[in-house]
């Protein structure tokens, strides 16, 4: 090799694995546990473990897990590592070797995140071209007395049937979506959502739900919720219901990733911050804020301060209940704000139409019943 090829060598590009899917099925101190990653056209990848949490890869760990996943011997996965990116042999074994006591450590983990992300360098947060999430509202009926000031009750003039939803799931999943959010509405007012939790289960999905939460003060139903393949939770807090706080009472011990959403209006502003502090001494680790309307972004701010120093973890990215100020429309309040919508999450309405987020009636992409994946994606 003369020297112009070697310096040649040193700047091209190093090409990606090829695109596919590629599962694991293992176990760790008696524990099973199961991989799927998804390789995407950058070389980056998609890793779902339990069908509980998605975590993104950057093209080095992507490649790591595809050696995990397909068994190469770690001697030859540092090797081949070491020459198509070009690090110290060394180094690339230990890589490989931190890789997979890091999936294990995860696979042992109970409340995992739905969303989560390796120590290694790694792509921002929902910056994928790929859809990661559809957040399917099953239905827009609420419970009785329930005051629906901003939910499109009369938008949709059907509901989606169990096999169409499972359809839905199915176009998703074959598009390489791997995480599914059921909301409304109250989605446990559908009597067949066991049936399309047990679907994305199925299917390798992760799964979660926006609720009130009332349902779930129930052990019982909770535990079928859990053993159907459930794999998170936002519940919407009413401060004033004791069974509200019951629900939380009875999710926070279980093996559930927990959310708690709480709206912020002139009826509960000045004892919002005691609200926090009931909720982080109940073990509660996650918290969604909005705020009913716009007049109350500065208690906003002050209640995101509070969350930060009871060391509750703020999460913006999911749905949440109709309002005239939600998490997605607060972009300007924290630049630490994912802009996702539309691109990195899809929203679902009852009838199948297909939106960029909740909320965006008037940008429909098109219905996930009658149209193909890339014409709805652009």
């Amino acid at each position: 090799m003369n020297l112009f090829q070697q310096i040649s060598d040193l700047f091209t590009k190093v090409a990606p694995l090829p695109t596919g899917i590629h599962h694991l099925q293992s176990s760790v101190d008696e524990k099973n546990y199961r991989l799927h990653l998804r390789l995407q056209k950058d070389g980056s990848g998609i890793l779902i473990l339990n069908a509980a949490t998605v975590m993104q890869l950057n093209p080095t760990a992507a490649e790591y897990a595809f050696h995990f996943i397909k068994g190469t011997e770690r001697e030859e996965a540092a090797r081949q590592i070491s020459k198509r990116y070009r690090v110290n042999k060394k180094i690339a074994l230990a890589d490989f070797d931190s890789f997979v006591e890091r999936i294990q450590t995860l696979a042992l983990t109970p409340d995992l995140d739905p969303a989560s992300f390796l120590d290694f360098e790694r792509v921002a947060p929902h910056s994928a071209d790929s859809t990661l999430r559809l957040d399917c509202a099953l239905t827009y009926r609420l419970p009785e007395a329930t005051q629906a000031q901003y939910a499109p009750v009369k938008r949709v003039e059907r509901e989606l049937s169990t096999e169409e939803w499972k359809s839905i799931m199915d176009k998703a999943w074959a598009a390489g979506i791997p995480h599914i959010v059921f909301t409304g509405g109250e989605a446990t007012l559908r009597d067949d959502l066991l049936m399309l939790i047990e679907h994305a289960e199925e299917n390798g999905q992760v799964c979660g739900l926006l609720t009130d939460g009332l349902k779930l003060a129930d052990k019982h139903y909770l535990d079928m919720l859990l053993q159907t393949g459930l794999d998170h939770v936002m519940l919407i807090l009413e401060p004033n219901n004791p069974k509200s706080w019951k629900a939380i009472e009875t999710i926070v011990p279980q093996d559930l990733f927990l959310i708690v959403h709480f709206t912020l209006n002139k009826e509960n502003v000045h004892e919002a911050k005691a609200i926090l502090e009931k909720l982080a001494n109940l073990a509660v680790e996650n918290i969604s804020l909005s705020a009913a309307d716009n007049s109350l972004t500065d208690e906003l701010l002050e209640l995101q301060a509070a969350a930060a120093s009871l060391a509750l973890t703020v999460r913006w990215d999911l749905p949440v209940p109709y309002s005239a100020s939600n998490p997605v429309a607060q972009e300007t309040v924290d630049d630490e704000i994912p802009a996702g919508a539309g691109k990195t999450w899809l929203y679902v309405e009852p009838d199948g139409d297909v939106l960029p987020a909740q909320g965006e009636a008037d940008k429909v992409m098109g219905n996930l019943l009658r149209d193909d994946w890339d014409t709805i994606r652009g």
